[in-house]
């Protein structure tokens, strides 16, 4: 269920983790007064009375991750779930605060200001489901899998989910069902971390490649959250308080066409694959 022709420009889980860590801290334990909802694109799943309806007088009780997606728990027993797409910014603001252009859900607490989902493109969306329900609701989040930061695995295990499949190596990092959350940029430097091709099969994979690959991603993600997530040129991604991520300044290879790789100084080279743009250096990724 993903929006056509959705960017590859989107946050990815270094990103998502970001905000979660900052909604954990900051809205955990906050009682939900009013909900606003304008627009008809980014509560799509369910009519608007009703998501209002089961998020009012409902209080937080945690944050967490599923790939991209972010999943705030009620103390009802309700899901309510964030995607946030191509451009869309969930925001910590006090009530004061003016309203920017393309807020399109306004969660107002009882005490301490509002929760702000904003979102130019309206590719991202909001919903509220439940545990038992979510099948239904949602399908879709039901095949993600493995969580390379929060489901630390041997890299063996890492390396059946190689050798199981014969499909080129950035399909295999950007495959949702198989590892949930990453996705064009960070698969580009990943895979530049290991010093191998994006269109490299994963079964032709030496055990020193593998393990290889499978410390990049760890320590690529971690990383990145580290510093906040990525925010390219476009500035789509901020975090809870409208802070722009640094990441993107350690970038090896994304968006770095034509320009000296750090590494061995060839020059970094843009292909497409799979439609998506794709970065690496010819000279020391093999």
């Amino acid at each position: 269920m993903w929006p056509e022709g959705e960017s590859e420009l989107m946050p990815e889980l270094p990103e998502v983790e970001t905000v979660r860590r900052q909604l954990e801290r900051e809205v955990v334990g906050k009682r939900i007064k009013t909900v606003e909802v304008s627009g008809t694109r980014t509560v799509r799943r369910q009519p608007k009375k009703q998501f209002i309806s089961r998020l009012v007088d409902t209080k937080f009780t945690g944050a967490r991750r599923q790939g991209k997606f972010l999943v705030l728990g009620l103390d009802s027993g309700d899901l309510l779930y964030v995607h946030l797409r191509m451009s869309g910014q969930l925001r910590r603001q006090a009530v004061k605060e003016p309203m920017e252009k393309h807020t399109h859900v306004v969660i107002t607490f009882t005490q301490h200001g509002q929760l702000r989902f904003i979102d130019p493109r309206t590719f991202g969306e909001m919903f509220v489901t439940n545990p038992e329900t979510i099948a239904e609701d949602a399908p879709e989040i039901l095949t993600l899998g493995i969580d390379p930061l929060d489901e630390p695995i041997s890299w063996r295990t890492f390396g059946q989910l190689l050798l199981v499949r014969d499909t080129k190596l950035k399909s295999f990092l950007t495959d949702q069902t198989v590892m949930a959350g990453i996705g064009n940029i960070y698969s580009d430097e990943i895979l530049f971390e290991s010093g191998l091709m994006y269109d490299r099969s994963t079964r032709s994979l030496s055990t020193m490649e593998v393990r290889r690959l499978y410390r990049s991603v760890v320590e690529i993600l971690h990383d990145a959250v580290k510093h906040g997530g990525s925010t390219l040129d476009d500035e789509q991604f901020v975090d809870l308080h409208g802070k722009t991520g640094d990441y993107a300044s350690f970038h090896q290879v994304y968006n770095r066409e034509k320009q000296a790789c750090r590494r061995c100084r060839g020059i970094i080279t843009k292909a497409r694959f799979s439609q998506r743009s794709t970065y690496f250096c010819p000279d020391c990724q093999m």
